[in-house]
């Protein structure tokens, strides 16, 4: 077993045999995926795809929180102007995300705590996704201005639940519900979150690599077929146009993450919403 870190990216990556488990590390920052963590998670996704010797990829979060989506507050610091700048921080995110759908090797997530916004479509995108009983999903976007850039939701729940999370901004949906409307895969006790995950991929890795790697390749394109790839690069393109554009929920949003902080921010976003919907605070 070999353990190594990405001080630089928050990105550790662990190795046993032919199973490699990536954790999101910024607790303090309960996760958040900030441009060094998508740069980071997308070049060892990248690496582990290459490597003969890896069967299976997990990605989890460190401190009982898998992720509460991209860092908003990155976000505010930077002030992004313009339609070239929001689709290469689009792009970022989207491309990192989809890395998890596109890879030859399968993913599972292994989701403990909040699992919400960017987060929630990273979990999507994964094969399949373990909650622990105490996770909560979500998608708050629309509740604060901004649009959805990995618009997934609709092809694993269908168009009516997909329409009620995101239109309403929900983020409170536990871990039964998820796996009721089929967001995740399976539910365990929060502690075994990640063995369960670790299972899962020892079974995948007794596999013949090549057999896994064609199968996952003809579920994909049966998505592919009924025109996914399009419908999720519109999606984007649609995102790109609403930041760029800007919407008075989003500036002033990002005007009390930057006087107040994001916690201010976030009170202020869900006590516009009678009654709230959300039962964790991301």
């Amino acid at each position: 077993m070999h353990t190594s870190a990405d001080d630089n990216g928050g990105i550790l990556l662990d190795r046993d045999g032919a199973i490699a488990t990536i954790t999101l590390n910024r607790p303090r920052q309960r996760n958040a995926m900030n441009r060094q963590m998508l740069e980071a998670l997308r070049e060892r996704l990248d690496a582990l795809d290459r490597d003969p010797g890896v069967r299976a990829i997990i990605i989890t979060g460190a401190g009982g929180i898998f992720s509460a989506g991209f860092d908003l507050k990155e976000q505010a610091e930077l002030r992004p102007h313009g339609e070239a700048r929001w689709r290469e921080i689009l792009e970022r995110a989207f491309s990192t995300v989809m890395r998890c759908w596109r890879l030859g090797k399968p993913t599972i997530a292994a989701v403990q705590g909040p699992c919400l916004a960017g987060a929630c479509e990273l979990a999507l995108a994964c094969d399949i996704t373990i909650a622990g009983d105490d996770a909560v999903f979500g998608e708050p976007e629309l509740r604060f201005g901004a649009g959805i850039v990995v618009m997934l939701l609709p092809w694993l729940v269908g168009a009516k639940r997909a329409k009620d999370i995101i239109l309403t901004g929900r983020h409170g949906i536990d871990a039964a519900e998820a796996l009721a409307i089929g967001l995740v895969s399976r539910v365990v006790p929060t502690d075994q979150a990640l063995s369960a995950a670790k299972t899962v991929a020892g079974q995948i890795a007794a596999i013949d690599p090549g057999l896994v790697t064609a199968t996952k390749r003809s579920i994909n394109r049966t998505y592919e077929i009924m025109g996914i790839e399009r419908a999720l690069r519109d999606a984007l393109r649609d995102d790109v146009a609403i930041e760029a554009a800007g919407t008075p929920d989003k500036a002033q949003f990002l005007d009390i993450v930057r006087s107040a902080g994001l916690a201010a921010a976030l009170r202020w976003r869900d006590a516009r919403f009678d009654p709230p919907h959300n039962i964790a605070e991301p």
